[in-house]
C-alpha cells in the first residue's frame, strides 16, 4: 500500500481514478496528476446534492481539465441505504449536534473502486487536504478494500505551500482555467444530506458572512404561513412523505425542498477533528433534521423504557466509528445490528410543524405506541393510592436507608 505521489509504477500503469466534484481541490488534482504522468479517469457519485444544471458543469469542467474518461454515476440509493438509514436508526449526531453531512464519502470511494475494476487499476486518487477528516475517511475506506495505491496532491503540496487554496487558484489560473468565484472564499461540500460551508471567516472564527449559505433561507425570507408535512414509518424506515411512498432518496429529497424555505437544519458547528484539530463548518441539513425529528417522537412512542434509555449509547458508538473512518469496521455491523432489532416495531406517521427555523413532531400515530387503557399521565391512574405508596417507597429505599443512617454526615 502507498501513498506516495511519486509517477506511476514502471509497470506501465498509467490509469488513476480520481474522485471528482467539480471544486477547486479536485479540479487542481487533474492537471497535477497529469504532469506526474497519469491519465487521469474522473468519477462523479450524484449523491442527490445537486441538479441537473451542476450535474452537467461537473461533467463539461472534468471534459475542459482533460481528463481521459469521465462517469457520473447515481449514488442516491446508495447513500439512503448505506448511510440515512441506520443514522436516523441511531438517532444521535456527532457531539450531539453534527448530522455527518460528508458520510457520503464512503459510497464515492465505493464509485471510484468501481470504475477502477472496470479499467484494471489499483490507483485512487483524492482531493483532501491533510489537517481534515476526509483524508482519514477516504483512506481507511479504501484500505478495507484491498491493496491498493492511494495519491493524494492536496496533501502532497501542503509540504510546501502553507496558503493552499490560493496556490490551488493560481495554479489553475496559470494553465488557463478558470475558478468559480465562491470556491475562491469557501470550500463547498453538497449532497442528499446538506450542505457544509468552512473557510474565511469561518475558519477565522468570525460571524460567517452573506456568501456562506446553501440551501436554507434567511430569516427574512421564511415563508409566512407555516409547515406542515407527514411522514410514514415501517420498521424504523421513512418509506412516505404526505401519503405518497417513495424511494428513501427521493423522499429526503423532497424534505430537503419543503424545509430549506423555512431555514431548518441550519447551524453552525466546531468539533473535535480525528487527527485533533478543533474544526469549524457551517451545515444545512433540512430534510435530515426533520427526519431525524420525526423518527425519534415516533420511537419514544413506541419504544420501552430501557431501550429509550440504553439505545443512545450504541447510536454514539455508531456515529463515532462513521465520523472517525471506520464505516467497513466490523463493530460497525455488530452495532447496526442492535438498531435494526430495536426498529421491529417503529411503525406509524408523524406530522412535522415549523414556524421556521426549527421543526417540531405535533402529532404521533401507531399502533404500538405503550398507552395503558386505564392510566394517562399526570391525568388518571388504574392502581389506588396504597400501591403508588408501596411503590415510592420500595423504589426509593436505598436513597431513604442513607439518609437515615447518615443524616449527621449529609
Amino acid at each position: 500500500m502507498s501513498t506516495s505521489s511519486a509517477p506511476p509504477a514502471a509497470d506501465g500503469s498509467k490509469d488513476i481514478v480520481l474522485a471528482f466534484s467539480g471544486g477547486l481541490d479536485t479540479s487542481f488534482c487533474i492537471p497535477w496528476l497529469q504532469e506526474r504522468g497519469w491519465a487521469v479517469h474522473t468519477v462523479f457519485a450524484d449523491t442527490g446534492g445537486v441538479d441537473d444544471e451542476e450535474r452537467a458543469y461537473i461533467e463539461a469542467r472534468a471534459k475542459e481539465l482533460g481528463v481521459a474518461s469521465h462517469v457520473t454515476i447515481d449514488g442516491g440509493p446508495a447513500i439512503w441505504n448505506g448511510f440515512v438509514k441506520p443514522f436516523v436508526w441511531a438517532g444521535e449526531p456527532y457531539q450531539g449536534q453534527y448530522p455527518l453531512l460528508v458520510s457520503d464519502r464512503y459510497l464515492i470511494v465505493d464509485a471510484a473502486l468501481e470504475r477502477a475494476a472496470e479499467l484494471g487499476t489499483r490507483a485512487i486518487a483524492h482531493g483532501c487536504t491533510g489537517m481534515g477528516n476526509d483524508q482519514v475517511r477516504f483512506d481507511l475506506a479504501v484500505k478495507s478494500r484491498g491493496d491498493y495505491r492511494i495519491v493524494a496532491p492536496i496533501r502532497e503540496i501542503q509540504k510546501e505551500h502553507t496558503q493552499t487554496r490560493a496556490y490551488e487558484q493560481a495554479y489553475l489560473e496559470e494553465r488557463g482555467f478558470t475558478v468559480r468565484s465562491s470556491q475562491k472564499h469557501y470550500t463547498i461540500n453538497e449532497n442528499l444530506l446538506g450542505v457544509t460551508l468552512s473557510g474565511g471567516e469561518i475558519d477565522a472564527w468570525e460571524a460567517p458572512g452573506e456568501g456562506a449559505r446553501g440551501w436554507c433561507a434567511a430569516r427574512a425570507q421564511w415563508p409566512t404561513q407555516p409547515l406542515r408535512a407527514t411522514l410514514g414509518f415501517v420498521k424504523g424506515e421513512a418509506v412516505s412523505l404526505n401519503g405518497e411512498k417513495m424511494a428513501g432518496h427521493s423522499l429526503l429529497a423532497g424534505l430537503n425542498r419543503l424545509f430549506a424555505p423555512y431555514g431548518v437544519g441550519r447551524g453552525m458547528y466546531t468539533g473535535d477533528t480525528t487527527i485533533g484539530l478543533k474544526g469549524r463548518i457551517v451545515y444545512e441539513a433540512p430534510g435530515l433534521t426533520a427526519l431525524l425529528a420525526a423518527h425519534r417522537a415516533l420511537e419514544e412512542a413506541v419504544l420501552s423504557k430501557q431501550q429509550n434509555r440504553f439505545k443512545p449509547e450504541v447510536a454514539r458508538k455508531w456515529v463515532e466509528l462513521v465520523y472517525e473512518g471506520f464505516y467497513h469496521d466490523p463493530l460497525k455491523a455488530d452495532l447496526e445490528a442492535f438498531l435494526a432489532s430495536s426498529q421491529r416495531c417503529v411503525n406509524g406517521e408523524v406530522t412535522l410543524e415549523t414556524h421556521g427555523g426549527s421543526v417540531s413532531a405535533v402529532a404521533v400515530r401507531s399502533p404500538h405506541i405503550l398507552a395503558s387503557a386505564g392510566a394517562t399521565y399526570a391525568q388518571s391512574a388504574d392502581w389506588g393510592v396504597a400501591e403508588a405508596e408501596g411503590f415510592i417507597k420500595l423504589f426509593g429505599m436505598s436513597s431513604t436507608l442513607w439518609a437515615q443512617v447518615n443524616g449527621d454526615h449529609a
